[in-house]
């Protein structure tokens, strides 16, 4: 990800935050020479410095394929903005976006409930707590049958994260009079996201006043 210096985060802890409020991303991996992405939900772990993501495919999604042995790369994404010109102080200026993005790099390690079961049911008890705690009864209520079906249609997966990007563009680039510029105009939008770059500047402004 290109990612100017002003724009750079390398705090893990912040960017492990922003991953899991994000957490439905895009996993890229190459099958074949081509690039294949899935969207889906992943769980966020952090222990001992160490970032973990994990989660499954459908068995018949052939990216799969492309675990274990090569580096994929999962994006997490947030709020975004366009950001007009005329909100700068100087005339002769261009338009941009502002946004928050994350980059996570690594080898998926494939568990599949035929040769790790315990992994799987681990897997997915993981996801389970991450999304919806309350339903755990309910699953382990269902058949042996019927969650084995399940488990067997699906490949699933744990990431060690070797290289992690964030980028934080907001503004920072411009003069303190810019960003709180755009930041105050953004916090006036009616659309949301608009609205939650606009704190993140905010906060970001204060942080560093």
């Amino acid at each position: 990800m290109y990612r100017p210096t002003a724009f750079q985060e390398d705090n893990v802890d912040k960017l492990v935050s922003f991953m899991r409020t994000n957490s439905f991303a895009t996993l890229v991996s190459i099958v074949d020479g081509v690039p294949c992405a899935s969207h889906i939900p992943l769980v966020v772990t952090l222990q001992e410095d160490v970032v973990k993501l994990s989660g499954h495919l459908a068995k018949q999604n052939p990216q799969w394929q492309a675990f274990d042995t090569a580096e994929s790369l999962a994006i997490f994404t947030g709020a975004h903005a366009y950001i007009s010109p005329t909100l700068y102080e100087k005339h002769e200026s261009v338009p941009t976006w502002n946004y928050i993005a994350v980059h996570a790099y690594g080898i998926p390690k494939i568990m599949t409930f035929n040769n790790t079961p315990q992994s799987v049911d681990k897997m997915i008890n993981d996801m389970i707590d991450t999304y919806e705690a309350e339903y755990k009864l309910h699953w382990h209520g269902l058949s042996d049958g019927f969650r084995e079906g399940m488990m067997n249609g699906i490949v699933g997966f744990e990431m060690t994260v070797t290289r992690l990007e964030g980028k934080y563009k907001l503004s920072q680039n411009r003069s303190q009079t810019d960003q709180q510029n755009v930041s105050k105009e953004l916090l006036k939008s009616s659309d949301a996201a608009t609205r939650a770059i606009g704190t993140q500047m905010k906060q970001n402004i204060e942080k560093n006043e």
